[in-house]
């Protein structure tokens, strides 16, 4: 058995994924956080978190990086860890130097820093000749203003540190790019307590559809699971509304996105590791949009299981642990698998939900209780709740879940 230290986690679907595949493996995880009230918090209905599970649960400061290396040295002679892990990016890299100190199997902590800072991504790419959008990187207002004259509207403007698609937006104007610009300025601490990065990123805006690559890297081996679809909320904002896997590709389409999802992991020397790549398929070919190097969120770890049998939160777990993970695919009779997301349209408190499918296909349905308050609508962290549906003929996954998530009616108090 394997004794692997969790070092904070996501919420959402990781918080439940990640514990059940080390539990199923047969192996154990100490989970360590600077804030247990932050994972209670998100439970609803008085269940216990997956996380609880844990063998042991501590408390350290896990936003002081020197701190948390003394920490865990101490730790590891008392419980003598196989490896070390998170699934949430705003601790990726502080694992990485925890495995390094450790000795432990783990990516090189300079490229899952590169991978996680946007415009550290975006330098390393652009020299290594990865197909990408044109970029600046800023520092205060007037910098800002002066590059997206030379970039030219619309544009995308990013942090250059955060996740779920937080304060991404596309500005078509002054007003606009002045408006998303002083919001990013008024979040200065992320949600974990950390300090930002006060760096803005403006891109060229892509057109295409959009896609991800889930690939596991082996010793610098990568192996690419597949490719999965996006669907997006709408403008001006870049929420994730669906995913469906694997994606409805012309075989050349996907193998040229798979292709450039590599070398982008190889240009960020990221060498040991779970990955998911976002890329769009723009008329002038695949441009690389960023790379996450830890499992896909969203329930896109849940799809490409249920589809090819492989489970990436598993193989997350297996290469912290040094073991090299099975990426074969089986027949598990489904052919494709889709999720949909109830993306509210206004804040509010929930008054009543209607229609909400029981049907074989779709296998996870998920909605917010009523007198749930609906707070931001502009990043993928709001969500009223999900449909996951799996289709055992062929391809159709995504347009039922679809269709199961309109009959959903949601109705607002006064």
């Amino acid at each position: 058995m394997g004794r692997l230290l969790m070092v904070e986690s996501w919420v959402g679907a990781m918080s439940t994924l990640l514990p059940r595949a080390i539990g199923e493996a047969g192996h154990g995880f100490t989970f360590l956080t600077r804030d247990l009230g932050h994972y209670l918090r998100s439970r609803q209905g008085g269940e216990t978190h997956p996380l609880l599970g844990a063998e042991n649960v501590l408390t350290a400061e896990t936003n002081d990086l020197p701190e948390l290396l003394e920490r865990a040295e101490r730790l590891q002679e008392v419980f003598g860890f196989d490896g070390v892990l998170t699934s949430c990016d705003y601790y990726l890299p502080a694992v990485a130097h925890l495995a390094r100190r450790l000795g432990l199997p783990g990516a090189a902590p300079e490229a899952v820093e590169r991978a996680c800072r946007k415009d550290l991504a975006r330098r390393a790419l652009t020299e290594a000749g990865v197909a990408g959008p044109r970029y600046a990187v800023t520092r205060d207002w007037p910098e800002t203003l002066e590059a997206a004259g030379e970039l030219g509207f619309p544009l995308v403007i990013k942090p250059v540190d955060l996740c779920a698609g937080m304060y991404v937006r596309k500005v078509s104007s002054e007003a606009e790019l002045r408006e998303a610009f002083l919001a990013l300025e008024g979040f200065p601490v992320n949600a974990r307590g950390q300090a930002r990065s006060p760096l803005v990123l403006l891109e060229e805006l892509l057109h295409g559809p959009e896609v991800s690559v889930e690939t596991v890297t082996f010793e610098g081996d990568t192996r690419v699971v597949g490719v999965t679809d996006k669907s997006l909320a709408g403008e001006p904002w870049f929420v994730e509304s669906g995913h469906m896997f694997p994606a409805r590709l012309a075989p050349e389409a996907a193998e040229g996105a798979a292709a450039l999802a590599v070398a982008a992991l190889e240009a960020l020397g990221f060498d040991h590791g779970v990955a998911h790549t976002e890329i769009r398929l723009t008329p002038d070919g695949p441009r690389l949009v960023e790379v996450n190097p830890r499992p896909a969120g969203n329930r896109i770890t849940e799809l490409v299981r249920r589809v090819t049998g492989i489970d990436l939160a598993l193989a997350h777990a297996r290469l912290a642990l040094g073991e090299r993970p099975d990426t074969r695919p089986v027949d598990t009779g489904v052919r494709s698998a889709a999720v949909v997301f109830l993306v509210p349209g206004r804040t509010g408190r929930i008054a009543s939900i209607d229609g909400v499918p029981d049907v074989p296909e779709a296998v996870d349905v998920e909605v917010r209780p009523v007198g749930h308050r609906v707070g931001d609508t502009t990043s993928n962290n709001g969500y009223l709740g999900h449909v996951l549906v799996v289709d055992t003929a062929g391809d159709g996954a995504l347009a039922r879940a679809e269709e199961l998530a309109a009959g959903i009616r949601v109705e607002y108090a006064a």
